[in-house]
């Protein structure tokens, strides 16, 4: 009997953990959370998501000897030159390394926009995904997504995760934090470089 092969996500986070399960069920491999092991967060040091997406995949690989999945994603809005961008989990955190909560981090968003026009409050999410057969792996897999929108001058909805109650789509007329898991996971960042991911797994052979 083949036994089943197992993917490590590279993250802590039961949002994104969630978001990435459900998509990535169809590749019929075991899907474990990098938390299965009690390491801690890898160093995100990288100066781009690209960057910090790599660090992430090849720490889990490392530390769990499994194939690892890692992605990194945020804001990034144009009136704060391109804030909270790579620290967007960080981005009202008092000291450097720590993350702070969804509510911290939109407070601080609306506080730094406050009195802008909505035409100068365009923002996009971004998103970037790894994967990494080993720790050492010298071909990494890589895919991008973005989804672009404007932030609002308040929450709405209570659906989603961090900035999702912000983030104001204009085709559907909604928050992001107002969409069902399904409609999130088919048009997002993540959903579009995770849908990208999954065509090039298709083909990966793992141990």
């Amino acid at each position: 009997m083949t036994q089943q092969p197992a993917l490590v996500i590279a993250s802590g986070n039961p949002g994104k953990l969630r978001e990435l399960q459900a998509m990535l069920q169809s590749l019929g491999w075991k899907i474990r959370s990098q938390d299965e092991w009690n390491i801690e967060q890898a160093e995100e040091n990288g100066l781009s998501f690209v960057e910090n997406a790599l660090i992430k995949a090849r720490h889990a690989a490392a530390l769990c000897g499994l194939p690892a999945l890692g992605d990194d994603s945020g804001l990034v809005v144009d009136a704060l030159a391109g804030a909270p961008g790579i620290r967007s989990a960080r981005y009202a955190a008092k000291n450097a390394g720590e993350h702070a909560d969804d509510a911290a981090n939109n407070q601080k968003l609306l506080a730094a926009l406050q009195g802008l026009p909505k035409e100068q409050r365009a923002a996009h999410f971004y998103c970037a995904m790894v994967f990494v057969r080993h720790a050492s792996d010298p071909a990494p897999l890589v895919t991008l997504g973005q989804w672009h929108g404007n932030i609002l001058t308040s929450p709405r909805g209570t659906g989603g995760f961090g900035y999702d109650p912000l983030f104001w789509l204009q085709h559907q007329q909604c928050a992001s934090a107002e969409l069902s898991v399904t409609e999130k996971n088919r048009i997002s960042h993540r959903g579009q470089a995770l849908a990208a991911m999954v065509d090039c797994l298709k083909t990966v052979r793992v141990n």
